[in-house]
């Protein structure tokens, strides 16, 4: 199976580091749910959270591409193209 976009033919899927989004527990807020970003490991919220920490995160780097940090969720977004897809495998 071929990925819906460049971005996401290779995605990494290394252990995801513990913890929450760190600017969330910065200024004492909390999240939905929680996204990891495959370019520098960054764990931001996801976009039904009030901060959307993992998109400004993008829009900030530049790091596209982000897997979800949900139990038992196996798959990547691409913000650039608005594309996701399967990794198959938790990758934790």
């Amino acid at each position: 199976m071929s990925a819906p976009c460049p971005h996401l033919a290779n995605v990494p899927l290394v252990t995801m580091t513990e913890g929450g989004c760190t600017d969330c527990i910065a200024v004492g807020d909390t999240w939905v749910h929680l996204r990891y970003c495959v370019g520098c490991g960054s764990i931001g919220c996801c976009d039904s959270s009030k901060n959307r920490h993992a998109r400004k995160h993008w829009e900030l780097t530049g790091h596209g591409v982000v897997r979800s940090k949900e139990p038992q969720e196996y798959w990547a977004y691409c913000y650039p193209d608005d594309e996701i897809v399967s990794t198959g495998t938790d990758g934790r």
